[in-house]
């Protein structure tokens, strides 16, 4: 069995390009470099389980490169060329094999290659032959494409959003790997296409029923998984949008039916599965007039786990033209901001200019006099499963009553401790902002009192500027959903 990771969730809307660079200051190891000790990392999670099952299974377990890199915009063409042929490298030198493990994340775009991981996946098969089983996990957040569906043997996507099951969908991906390469099952796949784009949180109750219902229906009548593709809506690919994927034991007829019956109760879901956002004015409006702390505010879509800069200024400038009382922002990326902050020293209070540097997205820059009230070197966060987030090093500002963390990482908020690494107390707070999607809910969840989601860019799924798909929901009314494979 080998395994590998090349994977990154690419915004090509993101004025941030994606290069080696990246990948490196993220996750980079080559074949056995990945610490036995460390936790299973974003995407490499295949790896991890197989490494602690290869002896006890009875299998010989190769391991090639992981490459990983924070989600930003697309990635140059001569890096992910580098880094493929490198695992494709390695694929060759282990031949002959049985099986191969793909940690990707489905949505990685490079130049020239609007889907990367059917690319990796039809040119390992090329490697391997027909009768060698390759098994991928995905994020939900992909595109699932028709190619890689028709060239891989089984694709398992995880189901929660945040995404706290990724080391069960791995065990769940390595178990119907080893039954197929053993003859016990001969998985055939269906996809259905919604032709739809959205924000699917399984922390809301609508899309918690479907996904409690669709998990129900896995092990039985010859199911063997099922998943659900939300789609990342802010790239530009023809294949963009969210799929229905159904793996049936040999029954491909009864698979087709399946995915056609979830994918219609998904599609009679649209503009359901979202929670409420507010703008910025309105969502601190609800938070003051909320009387138990703390409450959480999650500023959506200036979120780093989805591509976007985390240095948007707005609510931090609402906050404060506000006079906001007992409120802590982060993480706000901007490491040249950190590394005045460290050359300051804690309790230092000087002129500082932060954040609103990326692109029109960012808003303004703030230039406040602030004082320093925390400083820690390479600090991280948990993100509510085994894998830790790494924050880089952080320094909080106090500007009145707001109190802002700067980090040097460019990653979205996921656990309390991005702010009491700085000595902010995220039980004493009135208001946590929090630049996150849905994440943020596996480690503040269980502590905020109310959440509240904002839009500080103005984002809208119906004006996402696409010019390679076609019709799809909410930017069109007319769609055609419907079985593709």
């Amino acid at each position: 069995m080998f395994t590998a990771t090349l994977a990154t969730e690419t915004v090509t809307f993101s004025p941030l390009p994606t290069s080696l660079d990246s990948y490196k200051e993220c996750l980079f190891y080559r074949p056995g470099e990945f610490p036995h000790e460390l936790p299973p990392h974003w995407c490499t999670e295949p790896l991890w389980v197989a490494r602690r099952r290869a002896a006890a299974e009875g299998f010989t377990l190769v391991e090639g490169s992981c490459f990983v890199a924070e989600p930003s915009g697309t990635t140059n063409r001569s890096d992910y060329e580098f880094m493929r042929d490198e695992i494709l490298g390695q694929v060759q030198a282990a031949l002959p094999l049985e099986g191969v493990l793909l940690g990707l994340h489905g949505a990685m775009v490079a130049h020239g290659y609007d889907d990367v991981e059917g690319d990796i996946i039809e040119r390992v098969r090329a490697l391997v032959g027909p009768k060698c089983v390759i098994g991928v996990e995905l994020d939900p957040h992909c595109h699932l494409t028709i190619k890689r569906v028709k060239l891989a043997d089984i694709i398992v996507l995880y189901k929660e959003y945040p995404h706290t099951d990724t080391v069960e969908r791995a065990e769940e991906l390595i178990d119907l790997v080893l039954k197929t390469v053993r003859g016990q099952v001969t998985p055939v796949m269906s996809l259905y296409d919604c032709r739809q784009v959205g924000f699917y949180p399984t922390t809301e109750p609508l899309m918690r029923r479907f996904v409690d219902r669709v998990k129900e229906m896995e092990g039985k009548d010859g199911v063997l998984s099922i998943s659900i593709g939300h789609g990342m809506s802010t790239a530009d690919v023809p294949e963009v949008g969210c799929r229905i994927l159904v793996v049936m034991d040999k029954d491909k007829a009864k698979g087709d039916a399946l995915a056609v019956r979830i994918g219609e109760e998904f599609v009679s879901m649209r503009g359901k599965t979202a929670p409420q956002c507010h703008s910025v004015d309105d969502g601190i409006d609800a938070a003051l007039a909320f009387s138990d702390p703390p409450v959480v505010m999650a500023d959506m879509w200036d979120n780093a786990g989805g591509g976007s800069s985390s240095d948007n200024t707005v609510i931090v400038q609402r906050l404060m033209a506000r006079r906001v009382e007992n409120a802590a922002v982060g993480p706000v990326w901007d490491p040249i901001a950190v590394r005045l902050c460290f050359d300051a020293g804690e309790g230092a209070e000087f002129a500082l200019r932060f954040g609103g540097k990326i692109g029109p997205a960012s808003g303004m820059p703030i230039d406040a006099t602030v004082t320093v009230v925390g400083l820690k070197r390479e600090c991280w966060q948990s993100t509510g499963s085994e894998q830790p987030s790494f924050l880089g090093d952080c320094a909080a500002v106090r500007m009145g009553g707001v109190e802002v963390v700067l980090n040097t990482n460019r990653v979205q908020a996921m656990g309390p401790e991005l702010f009491s690494n700085v000595g902010i107390d995220p039980l004493a707070r009135k208001l946590l902002v929090v630049k996150s999607s849905n994440h943020f809910m596996g480690g503040y969840g269980p502590i905020a009192k109310k959440v509240i989601y904002v839009d500080s860019v103005g984002f809208d799924y119906s004006k996402i500027p696409y010019t390679r798909v076609g019709p799809i929901w909410p930017r069109d009314e007319k769609t055609s959903p419907g079985l593709i494979l």
